[in-house]
């Protein structure tokens, strides 16, 4: 059993289209001059950045595929009861046989999207933003060093990402956080069903697994409505099974603890660009 996707009367506040608004750019002549990065975010990053940014986008990158492989006790979890969150696996060339198998979750050629080089190459959806100026960019990353690497056990790579708008020219170069088979937190894979059965019982200092698991699904279901991500909403649906309160009516998902409640989803991707109050938001 699915959730069903909201309507926009339901998200007063959400914008007409699928892309988030961008914060206010800076109107100085010579900011074209300034240091500029790009920084992709496809996990919690797209609904809490945490730190100050210019503009952001909605948006894919080839080659990649989210899972729910990386374990955390920090930020979604603890030591006793580890939480799981995403990262990125890589695809190392999809034959078409291979990538039949991908379905639509692991397809690039969205409608309304630039033809892909590879229709069957595998992308992962999400949100980059725009950091300019030497304390923007400082700042940020001094910040995701902390929240990602190192609380989270990430490294750092350099992709390509394509904006949803196809008026926006060229890939973007932008820096992105991936998890590693080799950091000493990653749990690997698991079935939809064991997945989703940890998340329910996992907790840590920003909040419940289930919240991180709900908010990234909203994320994909508003702004990415043309996209399935398989792996993504089969665990959600797997945990939905296993509360069946969280479908069965509005007032049962206001009381469910951790989960995203109404007002918090009217601002979903509303936020200011600042730097958010908690440090712990991974």
């Amino acid at each position: 059993m699915k959730r069903d996707a909201q309507s926009t009367q339901e998200y007063p506040g959400r914008p007409e289209g699928p892309e988030p608004p961008s914060a206010p750019s800076s109107s100085d002549p010579a900011a074209e001059l300034k240091p500029r990065l790009w920084i992709f975010g496809y996990g919690s990053l797209v609904w809490r950045p945490g730190f100050e940014f210019t503009s952001r986008k909605v948006g894919f990158i080839r080659g990649y595929s989210r899972r729910f492989w990386q374990g955390d006790t920090f930020h979604r979890g603890s030591e006793r009861a580890p939480g799981r969150v995403v990262t990125l696996l890589e695809d190392c060339g999809v034959s078409r046989a291979a990538g039949a198998a991908l379905g639509a979750a692991g397809r690039c050629d969205v409608p309304g999207v630039r033809p892909p080089i590879l229709s069957l190459q595998a992308c992962t959806w999400g949100v980059a933003y725009e950091v300019c100026g030497e304390q923007q960019v400082a700042a940020s990353l001094q910040y995701l060093n902390v929240r990602e690497a190192v609380l989270g056990g990430y490294d750092t790579k350099l992709v390509s990402f394509h904006p949803q708008d196809k008026e926006a020219g060229e890939p973007i170069q932008a820096l992105v956080y991936i998890a590693t088979p080799q950091n000493p937190s990653y749990l690997g894979p698991a079935s939809e069903e064991d997945i989703a059965a940890q998340i329910i019982v996992s907790r840590g200092c920003a909040g419940h697994n289930v919240e991180y698991l709900l908010r990234l699904a909203d994320f994909m279901r508003y702004f990415c409505p043309q996209v399935e991500d398989k792996h993504l909403f089969s665990i959600e649906e797997a945990l939905i099974a296993l509360l069946p309160c969280l479908c069965h009516s509005e007032k049962a998902l206001e009381e469910a603890p951790g989960v995203p409640q109404k007002a918090e989803r009217e601002n979903f991707l509303q936020g200011s660009s600042r730097r958010d109050e908690t440090i712990g938001t991974a």
